[in-house]
């Protein structure tokens, strides 16, 4: 089956030029031109990506990524944030929410289907985890996207649960920043190496006692110590 891509765009131009481009790409192209026709068609048959446009009528590109990622079936769905506001602090913002990459108009539609079909790989390697990965008192389920510390619940964002996930995978093995960078956002997403530390402070903090799991690595990145 082709991977099913939403674009929302309340500009006709854009929506046209990039449904064409994935169109040719061997994607199946769903379009909206509001926010709130966006969420409908999302919830209804969550697509494999989704590109938003961060202000269009109705609800905005942010309000739209808030909503899926609080979604338990849309949670893990890939976001292309697609807008011509490129201030950093709107950016930040965006990755806080759980965006996987953030556009900027005007665009390469070129680029545009390279870093979705980029995000759609690294989405499918994350699938063949395995189902149940555990370090110590940590254990997080892959397909129920949840994860526990000594049989609780805990309540992570899809950016702390995308860093665990890597972290867990990683197997006790120490990971730099730009690496465990490239695995929650990919490797075109523009995103400071350092905003890792502080996704991974709220992470240790949520954790709770097994947060001493994740040792710093002085100079270097992070690792998770899979023998407590």
């Amino acid at each position: 089956m082709k991977p099913r891509v939403l674009i929302a765009d309340d500009e006709p131009d854009v929506l046209a030029l990039v449904g064409l481009n994935l169109s040719r790409a061997g994607f199946h192209v769903i379009t909206a031109a509001d926010g709130d026709t966006a969420l409908a068609r999302v919830l209804e048959q969550p697509p494999s990506l989704a590109i938003l446009d961060l202000m269009m009528p109705g609800m905005t590109g942010l309000e739209i990524c808030r909503i899926m990622r609080a979604t338990p079936a849309t949670a893990l769905v890939p976001i292309v944030m697609l807008t011509a506001k490129s201030a950093e602090m709107e950016r930040i913002v965006a990755f806080e929410l759980g965006v996987d990459d953030y556009v900027t108009k005007p665009f390469s539609p070129r680029e545009l289907v390279l870093r979705v079909s980029a995000i759609l790989r690294k989405t499918a390697a994350m699938e063949d985890k395995p189902p149940i990965m555990q370090a110590g008192s940590i254990t997080l389920d892959t397909q129920r996207h949840e994860v526990t510390v000594n049989n609780q619940p805990v309540d992570l964002t899809v950016t702390e649960f995308k860093l665990l996930s890597a972290m867990l995978a990683a197997r006790g093995r120490m990971q730099a920043r730009e690496t465990l960078l490239t695995a929650v956002w990919g490797d075109e997403a523009e995103v400071e190496p350092r905003t890792i530390d502080t996704h991974l402070r709220r992470l240790r903090e949520k954790l709770g006692p097994a947060g001493a799991q994740i040792h710093t690595v002085r100079g270097f990145g992070y690792r998770l110590n899979t023998d407590c």
